[in-house]
């Protein structure tokens, strides 16, 4: 049976990812667990988070999360959601500058004040729907139109110019909107809450080999 666990440090929106995989992949045995043993048992892995970066990398320390993840993504599906993915990166300027786990290259970037885009002044937190650009043809892609629009809520960004970007964005800045490497893909939308174009890509995501 394929399962798929969405790993649990106390800083994700656990409720409402595991109830969109359940809804898109029926079949499969979703957890929502810390367990180092069920983690690594598990065919496919979700890292969510919410909050802030010291906060949530604090917690992956000291549940030894960070090592895991490192791990588990390096052999199987792994998806990064929202501050999961930021996490990824190796490091964030959020909260005086925080050291991430540093399985995508690049930096997490603070939006900065004022911003602005053809005049207008954006606030920060980014929070709303925006369209997705797809730059690679990537399997998590499969039966989402490309400038699908994406929830967003964040108020620090990944710079388009990663070099695993697959999608982008715009709100005062190119932002990478998604990230892809090997058997991992990361997001900084949240698919769970984004209606069909969300399903969809937790769809791929739950038949996906982790291979692009």
């Amino acid at each position: 049976m394929n399962s798929i666990a969405i790993i649990d440090y106390g800083m994700g929106n656990l409720h409402s990812v595991s109830k969109a995989v359940e809804h898109v992949a029926p079949d499969a045995s979703v957890i929502v667990t810390s367990d180092a043993e069920k983690i690594r048992a598990a065919d496919r892995v979700i890292l969510p988070g919410v909050g802030a970066m010291r906060d949530c990398m604090g917690e992956m320390r000291r549940l030894g999360v960070e090592e895991l993840a490192k791990e588990v993504s390096a052999d199987r599906p792994f998806l990064g959601i929202c501050v999961g993915m930021q996490a990824l990166l190796e490091h964030s300027e959020e909260n005086d500058g925080v050291g991430c786990i540093g399985l995508f290259e690049g930096r997490v970037k603070h939006f900065g004040e004022p911003l602005e885009e053809a005049g207008v002044r954006l606030k920060v937190p980014h929070m709303g729907w925006n369209q997705v650009a797809q730059s690679v043809d990537h399997p998590l892609w499969q039966g989402v139109e490309n400038q699908s629009r994406f929830y967003f809520v964040h108020s620090y960004y990944v710079p388009a110019n990663c070099s695993s970007v697959v999608g982008t964005t715009q709100y005062g800045h190119s932002i990478s909107a998604a990230l892809a490497k090997d058997s991992m893909f990361a997001t900084q939308f949240h698919p769970e809450k984004s209606q069909h174009s969300g399903l969809q890509l937790l769809k791929n995501f739950a038949s996906w080999n982790g291979k692009s």
